[in-house]
């Protein structure tokens, strides 16, 4: 498995952010590729992606540590991949959200295609820092 992480400040309260992550809704305006994203129950949401062109459909898993302020995901259908969104207040009114995200390079290719190796990590980068850029945007508009 190889790991990824990044971070980003956002101008909102801890609580705003940890909203806005536990609305199922909310997920394809800030999770590129992602088309529609609907609950399961209380621990499990149904994402459509458009993975490399072609449509595809995963379950994941979401359990929460809320007083630590952590959301682990993992998939539970379609490719294994995991990850975190981990909180941590600056200020009153500023927020860390850290991301973890956990894959596999071959399964990564497999499932959304592209390149190998240090194009497809340097992609997978620029795509979460894209989707961390969207959570601010969101979180700081809808404030």
């Amino acid at each position: 498995m190889s790991t990824l992480e990044e971070h980003i400040d956002v101008g909102v309260p801890i609580d705003t952010a940890w909203d806005c992550l536990h609305r199922t809704e909310a997920y394809p305006r800030f999770l590129d590729g992602v088309r529609e994203a609907r609950a399961e129950g209380e621990h499990r949401t149904h994402l459509d992606i458009d993975a490399g062109g072609k449509p595809q459909e995963f379950v994941v898993e979401i359990t929460d540590r809320s007083m630590e302020n952590v959301m682990r995901w993992q998939t539970t259908s379609g490719p294994e991949l995991a990850g975190t969104f981990s909180l941590l207040p600056i200020d009153e009114e500023h927020t860390r959200v850290q991301a973890r995200f956990e894959y596999d390079p071959g399964t990564i290719k497999e499932t959304f295609g592209g390149p190998q190796g240090f194009a497809q990590a340097s992609a997978i980068e620029r795509g979460l820092r894209s989707d961390l850029q969207q959570l601010k945007r969101l979180v700081e508009q809808e404030r």
